[in-house]
């Protein structure tokens, strides 16, 4: 049994809407357990208990946002050691198309990777000309499907990804 933590930050609810549908992917692989929290409401009891965490944030500037990056450097800092190897991927939502979300994504997996997370990214095509290759994105609040199947397909991969992982 996989145990699988989306943690994410939300400004304006749309990141929180894209982790829902995260979660609800890694609901979706049998046996996986999960837990869908705030970055507000998450400790680092939270991030020892998973096996894979999918990192959510809205586009800050271009990166993750402060309130991310503040819990990692925080809370985290001294859990190097203790969490290297488990598996990481990243979403990230942001103003429009073109505003920075896979950059957003790209530095939440620079963040994971410092810690010793095995990240990945998805080839898969959820829809015409659409991928998650560096992790979900969303312009805004998913609404379209393909959009909230990306989300959806992060979170399947990251549970099989823990499932198979974990059989080793």
């Amino acid at each position: 049994m996989g145990k699988v933590l989306v943690l994410f930050d939300s400004e304006t609810g749309n990141t929180r809407r894209m982790a829902g549908y995260v979660a609800e992917g890694a609901r979706s692989i049998e046996g996986t357990e999960v837990r869908l929290l705030s970055v507000d409401d998450a400790s680092r009891e939270d991030v020892l208990w998973c096996d894979g965490i999918a990192v959510g944030s809205p586009t800050n500037m271009g990166v993750l946002s402060w309130k991310m990056k503040r819990f990692w450097d925080r809370e985290m800092w001294d859990l190097w050691s203790k969490i290297d190897g488990r598996i990481g991927c990243a979403f990230a939502s942001s103003g429009g198309w073109g505003g920075g979300a896979e950059i957003t994504c790209q530095s939440i997996l620079t963040v994971l990777i410092n810690f010793g997370y095995l990240v990945f990214g998805a080839p898969d095509y959820v829809a015409d000309r659409f991928t998650l290759h560096y992790g979900a994105v969303a312009a805004g609040e998913p609404r379209h499907e393909r959009e909230i199947a990306a989300c959806r397909k992060l979170g399947e991969r990251l549970a099989y990804w823990v499932a198979l992982y974990s059989k080793k």
